[in-house]
């Protein structure tokens, strides 16, 4: 989270339905008697984060498409819709969510993958979250129902705070509402595996991603480099051609996305480590999955939180832990200038410090 220069956000004018009037009247309680609340939808991403006291705030009542164009490319939901509807919805229609957010069972919903900011296989070549929010409908914490950004790229009047709610982990405010960019889904679609070494897997992903091979997937596990090439029938039949290994299963990257791999079976502590894209092979203290052409890598590891997290920072990257209770400092500390930074954002837009108090760090 970084402070944007302005804040430009604007009372909405459009009548509120009654589940969003709840949350508010909710919020405004909670104001008045300076009380925290735990917000949360399903509570698929619980695990994420320190844990939160206080009354709880569920988003689930609030759900329902508000609004979907498929010839405009844009859909505005609410955000205690189930995610997976949302995407049922998109795929009736060709479409899709270009950053492909975990499910987690069907349970989250859209104001949580936002809060979150979870992304899946395809982030690297598509974008994240974030840069597919054009708009958002978000309760202060003044109390005050505003409206960021709009349904149009070209709209950008407090875009960057409608952007900065995702990966917020509801610290900023209570998103009621998101409006989101959609993308046709591709015409085909091919799955490989190659037997290569991890060093020569990632010497391959830097030299194919200077080339027109329409990847989109890529992930190193057990011996073995899997990718999805995606796009254009001839182009994708030519990169298979080209590329050759053996057919991989369709379903291994929807597993891969929801954490459903055997790799993930392993009762060791999860931490996913992201690094920068130059980032060699590394020995690592447990057993890493490498996704994202090498970008982000599983670990299971019983190494403590201060060898993996200063690991990650000595690379240039940041490790976050994906299970409970292991650690008090889940994310990455942050540096004294940026940990400034966040306070000031968050005694802006929530100055009571009501929303989700110490969910990222204990000072926030």
């Amino acid at each position: 989270m970084t402070a944007p220069s302005t804040m430009s956000g604007r009372p909405d004018p459009r009548m509120s339905c009654e589940s969003e009037q709840q949350l508010q009247r909710q919020i405004i309680d909670a104001l008045e008697n300076q009380s925290p609340l735990a917000i949360q939808g399903a509570g698929s991403k619980a695990f994420l984060g320190r844990p939160v006291s206080g009354e709880l705030l569920d988003t689930r009542a609030h759900s329902g498409i508000v609004n979907y164009d498929p010839t405009e490319l844009v859909v505005t939901v609410r955000s205690g819709t189930p995610l997976a509807e949302l995407l049922a919805t998109l795929d009736q229609h060709g479409q899709m969510l270009p950053c492909e957010p975990p499910t987690f069972d069907g349970a989250a919903t859209v104001g949580g993958m936002v809060a979150a900011g979870l992304s899946g296989p395809r982030r690297p070549w598509s974008g994240s979250v974030r840069d597919f929010v054009l708009g958002t409908r978000v309760i202060t914490g003044h109390g005050k129902l505003m409206r960021f950004g709009g349904e149009v790229m070209k709209n950008v009047a407090g875009y960057d705070l409608s952007r900065l709610m995702a990966g917020s982990f509801g610290l900023l405010g209570v998103l009621t509402e998101v409006s989101l960019k959609v993308l046709p889904k591709p015409v085909a679609t091919r799955h490989l595996s190659l037997d290569l070494s991890a060093e020569t897997a990632l010497e391959k992903l830097a030299q194919w991603g200077q080339q027109p091979i329409p990847i989109t997937a890529a992930c190193y596990i057990d011996g073995r480099l899997c990718l999805r090439l995606e796009g254009g029938t001839g182009s994708v039949r030519s990169a298979a051609d080209r590329l050759g290994g053996e057919e991989l299963e369709s379903d291994f990257w929807s597993h891969l996305n929801e954490q459903k791999l055997a790799f993930f079976d392993d009762a060791r502590p999860l931490w996913r480590l992201s690094l920068p894209s130059t980032t060699p092979v590394l020995e690592l203290p447990g057993d890493a999955l490498l996704d994202w052409a090498g970008n982000q890598r599983w670990l299971k590891s019983d190494a403590a939180d201060t060898t993996i997290q200063a690991l990650a920072s000595q690379c240039g990257g940041h490790a976050t832990c994906y299970s409970p209770g292991i650690t008090d400092t889940p994310f990455q500390p942050l540096q004294p200038l940026l940990e400034h930074y966040h306070r000031r954002l968050k005694a802006q837009l929530d100055p009571q410090g009501i929303f989700n108090p110490g969910r990222t760090y204990a000072s926030l």
